[in-house]
């Protein structure tokens, strides 16, 4: 009898779990995609999680949820440091990868703008635990001292890092507020304008300072550097269409929370085109065209702050 009360014990506590790793795991999947801007990592370390987190005893355990997201965050800064030194070789400009999200991502407003390409992009100039200390004190509000532990830093040090990547990341990030309107109506323009050939449209519908980053990983063929200016974009985009004349097409969709561009050439995905805004005009394109990056882009990713 005692084995088989330890038995059922155990299949209890298996069960506790299993319950609450499903229960967080769209909270934990942001928080590693938060920190690493890959979700094929970002799925690695939800893994990782797992097998520590069965290894628990539940009983020593008073927060399961800020436990979970401790073992979460300390496992995505050991990827993090390791994607460092993988992204140091990378072949022309890294972008994060874009994910498909569903449509109340996009209409909250605080969320979709955490998870922005342009955040995600900004947050790619922090060290890792920067990052770290930003994500889970600026999109996830969690507290110094459960940061603290998490990153294994005293909570006074925590602060001191919070407030100088918040700094680092103000000073880098969109300030103004985007109308969803607005933005989508930017997007139909540039849309038009990209397929009739429409230069003048183009230059229309981008900022003067607009900014175009593309990603190839090596495998397509992509600016090395950003281009600057709406006339040096037109040209880029001209010579482009000029390129694939018909072949190419586009279709509206809506990656990270934002307003976005499939871009298909000859009827296969080419990539995706993410974009920010800025008074009714796109002030930066990010076109991510590496296929190691464009696996989860027709399905929905679940993602959550809370």
């Amino acid at each position: 009898m005692p084995e088989y009360a330890a038995v059922r014990s155990g299949e209890s506590a298996a069960h506790a779990a299993t319950e609450t790793f499903v229960a967080h795991r769209n909270l934990l999947f942001t928080v590693a995609y938060e920190m690493l801007g890959s979700a094929a990592d970002a799925e690695d370390v939800l893994q990782e999680t797992w097998l520590r987190w069965v290894a628990v005893d539940l009983d020593q355990v008073r927060d399961r949820r800020a436990y979970l997201v401790r073992i979460t965050t300390r496992q995505a800064l050991n990827r993090l440091r390791s994607m460092s030194r993988r992204k140091e070789s990378y072949v022309g400009q890294w972008l994060p990868e874009p994910l498909l999200t569903a449509p109340d991502v996009a209409q909250d407003i605080e969320l979709a703008e955490n998870l922005s390409m342009a955040l995600m992009h900004v947050l790619e100039t922090l060290s890792p635990t920067e990052r770290a200390v930003f994500v889970l004190r600026e999109v996830f509000d969690l507290g110094y001292e459960e940061i603290a532990a998490a990153v294994d830093k005293t909570p006074a040090a925590v602060r001191q890092i919070a407030h100088r990547a918040r700094k680092h990341v103000d000073a880098r990030r969109p300030r103004q507020t985007v109308d969803p309107q607005a933005s989508r109506a930017a997007l139909d323009s540039f849309q038009r304008a990209v397929e009739t050939g429409d230069l003048q449209g183009l230059l229309d519908v981008l900022a003067p300072q607009v900014v175009l980053m593309a990603d190839g990983g090596g495998f397509k063929q992509a600016s090395p550097r950003p281009i600057l200016g709406a006339d040096k974009v037109v040209r880029f985009l001209g010579a482009q269409g000029a390129k694939f004349e018909a072949a190419l097409a586009f279709e509206p969709t809506v990656v990270n929370g934002g307003p976005a561009l499939l871009v298909r050439l000859g009827g296969e995905l080419d990539g995706v085109m993410a974009m920010d805004f800025e008074d009714g005009r796109i002030s930066a394109l990010y076109y991510v065209r590496n296929p190691e990056k464009l696996t989860r882009i027709h399905t929905e990713t679940a993602l959550t702050t809370k």
